[in-house]
């Protein structure tokens, strides 16, 4: 049984784009890229602190906190939810109003409660979970390697986190389940993994970085979506130090007996960052029946921003105005008709992306296909 919710978001194709955590890192970015051509209503705890950033982009401000019982209303043509929903209100919302909604935010655990709520709310208006790595990034383009190779066998995701990057609290959250095993699909069958594991080094844009196995939501998606029979999400850091220390710490058992919420500053506190500058780097690796596509996704203005571009690309699929018709119901951001039309739209936010193909016998070729026709080598 669902809790009766009081809050109430109307649909209005002429309104703004509601953004929940709409004036943090993530947020801010979101409502920047919309101010061109879309207005936005910013919301949050404190509205006094996003008074600014809607002077800026021309948009509305208002309280919404979801910590707090008191019913929120208004009428907006989508949401995009960049802030934690532990409750699911903003999604309940949505689905009953039957706004669109695109969800950046939760791990793997909260995804799955949320697939759950949207199926017995049987939402009218498209429900995107896109919380895969940057806003569904490596999901977009780990699908349209895909699409390329005619399957995807096994995905394999290498990020490097730029510890001069800025970011918001909730982006260094999966610092908190660096204690937790989670479940993996290697060689088609299920197993328990434990984070920062099973490390190796890949090369990312040109650089060696130490990489090692993080819980993400795309590694429990892409099988059930792509039919991907191994599926593995690796992270590493532009301080090799920092990786050191974090594979240390993982070694000591630090990350399971100071689990609990007294000690989560801390453990954020280890890479959260209000630094103003950095570059996001990711690598995506396909393979199908021997042969593997790779793409190297670069965003010289940064993770905050390359998420929040992940986040307008899934705004735009669920409004139907990329080119493709909105979805129904509850989709994953590599559910795209036309992953590759997708991928364009991030190259036009500045995201430079790079292609190479590879054989069973090891050789290599770059390439572009219709992937990469406006991507930046």
């Amino acid at each position: 049984m669902i809790t009766e919710r009081h809050d109430e978001l109307r649909p209005d194709p002429s309104g703004p784009v509601l953004i929940t955590g709409g004036y943090g890192t993530v947020g801010a970015e979101i409502a920047r890229i919309l101010a061109v051509d879309t207005p936005t209503l910013l919301t949050g705890r404190n509205p006094g602190r996003g008074e600014a950033l809607a002077a800026e982009v021309g948009g509305e401000v208002r309280a919404w906190d979801l910590a707090d019982p008191s019913p929120f209303r208004a009428g907006v043509r989508a949401v995009i939810s960049s802030v934690n929903d532990p409750e699911d209100r903003v999604l309940a919302a949505a689905a009953a109003g039957g706004v669109p909604y695109v969800d950046i935010t939760r791990w793997t655990g909260r995804l799955q409660r949320a697939v759950t709520v949207a199926a017995l709310l049987r939402p009218a208006a498209p429900v995107l979970l896109s919380s895969a790595w940057m806003g569904g990034v490596s999901s977009l383009v780990a699908a349209a390697l895909a699409a390329e190779l005619g399957g995807a066998e096994q995905v394999e995701i290498a990020v490097r986190w730029d510890m001069a990057d800025r970011a918001g609290a909730d982006s260094v959250e999966f610092m908190d389940r660096l204690g937790v095993a989670f479940e993996v699909v290697d060689g088609g069958r299920r197993r328990l993994a434990s984070p920062m594991t099973e490390s190796r080094t890949v090369a990312i844009g040109g650089t060696p970085v130490r990489v090692a196995r993080i819980d993400t939501p795309e590694q429990f998606t892409l099988p059930l979506t792509l039919g991907t029979t191994t599926a593995a999400t690796r992270i590493g850091f532009s301080s090799p130090a920092a990786t050191r220390a974090l594979l240390a710490l993982r070694g000591t058992g630090f990350f399971r007996w100071a689990g609990g919420e007294r000690w989560a500053p801390a453990r954020r506190a280890l890479l959260h960052s209000p630094g103003d500058g950095g570059t996001a780097r990711l690598r995506v690796d396909v393979t199908h029946r021997g042969r593997t596509r790779t793409a190297t996704v670069t965003d010289p203005l940064g993770q905050h921003h390359l998420t929040a571009v992940g986040a307008v690309v899934g705004l735009r699929r669920v409004l139907g105005t990329d080119g493709s018709p909105a979805p129904r119901g509850v989709v994953f951001p590599e559910q795209h008709p036309d992953p590759a039309r997708a991928v364009e739209l991030l190259a036009a936010h500045g995201v430079a992306l790079a292609f190479d193909s590879f054989d069973e016998g090891g050789a290599v070729g770059t390439g572009r296909g219709r992937a990469g026709t406006q991507a930046a080598a």
